[in-house]
């Protein structure tokens, strides 16, 4: 078997318009094939009424808002120009990530969705700076508040959000995009629902304080959300692994596969919501077969861990040019690919990570 002997057997099956899998050169996306979700088609038509809904109400509650002098009915309309945004940023995202791979782009464009997660992250964060500053104002210096007009509008209000989260959530959540655009509508729901609590207050009592106070209630809500969606989509940019994936752990999980001895330049990266992949550079015993490896380490990545998109190399330990770092062999002979690993070297027994 030569150094670099690959597997050029193609297996495709294909059900609908998924593929249950292929490999090639050492490369292969596992067994499993790529689930995508549910039509995006449906995602937008579901996101499309979604935003229909937000826009018209947004509307009417800005010329509420300040007829009755009320901050947080004003902060929810704000909050709902984000959720549009959010949701147009998320149907712009679907359309570009449908685009096929070509030219330089061989992923395509499929991280537009998570541009689109981080911009919703950080218009939370933005717009939750400005509602703060505003409340502290208005707690120190509180207009009077109309409780009445506020209390049926933040009312009306929670009903169009209930129906505008029910629709985005038939949508395929598992996207980072429509994610962020389910955020935000939730976090307005819950604004809504402190807003009418705060109009009671005022309309009951008295107390105009109660509008400010609803606002940094929402502040708070806006914040965690925000920070979830833009720690995520970092992630992802940064290519760091998945959040459930410890990739010290998988190293140690694949060189304990009879006959590997060595797993170095390990991989693991996101490349957009809920598509992991995964690289390795593997050596086995000289009398192991390296095509019957990769297609083990292939089921075992795509069972154990969901990870369908794996670029596997395979060769012989017996090979001293694809060593890396032993102890006692000729630097000057090393292969230049593995003179200096990426990250910790997987080898039986204890090691370092």
């Amino acid at each position: 078997m030569s150094r670099h002997d690959h597997d050029h057997d193609h297996a495709h099956e294909h059900t609908g318009a998924d593929h249950a899998g292929h490999g090639h050169d050492g490369h292969g996306h596992g067994p499993g094939g790529h689930s995508h979700g549910v039509d995006p088609d449906a995602d937008r038509r579901w996101l499309a009424i979604a935003l229909a809904l937000i826009g018209g109400f947004m509307a009417v509650e800005v010329v509420i808002g300040v007829m009755a002098h009320s901050l947080a009915l004003i902060s929810d309309a704000a909050h709902m120009l984000t959720d549009a945004v959010s949701i147009v940023l998320a149907l712009i995202a679907m359309r570009l990530a449908a685009r096929p791979a070509r030219g330089g782009f061989t992923y395509g464009l499929k991280r537009a969705e998570i541009l689109s997660a981080q911009a919703n992250g950080l218009t939370l964060l933005l717009l939750a700076v400005w509602l703060a500053y505003e409340a502290v104002r208005r707690l120190l210096d509180p207009p009077p508040v109309e409780g009445g007009l506020v209390l049926v509008t933040a009312l009306a209000g929670i009903v169009v959000n209930v129906a505008a989260a029910w629709c985005i959530s038939r949508a395929n959540r598992s996207s980072l995009a429509v994610e962020g655009a389910y955020q935000h509508i939730l976090n307005d729901l819950f604004a809504f629902i402190g807003t009418a609590v705060s109009g009671l207050i005022v309309l009951t009592t008295g107390f105009v304080q109660a509008d400010a106070i609803a606002t940094l209630v929402v502040v708070v809500l806006m914040v965690k959300a925000g920070y979830g969606l833009v720690r995520e989509s970092g992630r992802i940019f940064l290519e760091a692994a998945p959040a459930h994936v410890d990739p010290d752990s998988v190293g140690d999980r694949l060189v304990a596969h009879v006959p590997v001895t060595e797993v170095h330049d390990l991989h693991i990266w996101t490349i957009t919501s809920g598509q992991a992949a995964l690289s390795a550079h593997v050596l086995v015993e000289p009398a192991g077969d390296c095509h019957a490896v990769r297609r083990e380490l292939e089921l075992l990545l795509a069972k154990e861990y969901g990870i369908t998109h794996t670029t596997l190399q395979v060769d012989h330990v017996q090979d001293a040019l694809l060593s890396v770092g032993r102890p006692g062999e000729d630097p000057e002979g090393a292969d230049p690919h593995c003179a200096d690993a990426h990250g910790p070297v997987h080898r039986e027994g204890p090691h370092a990570h």
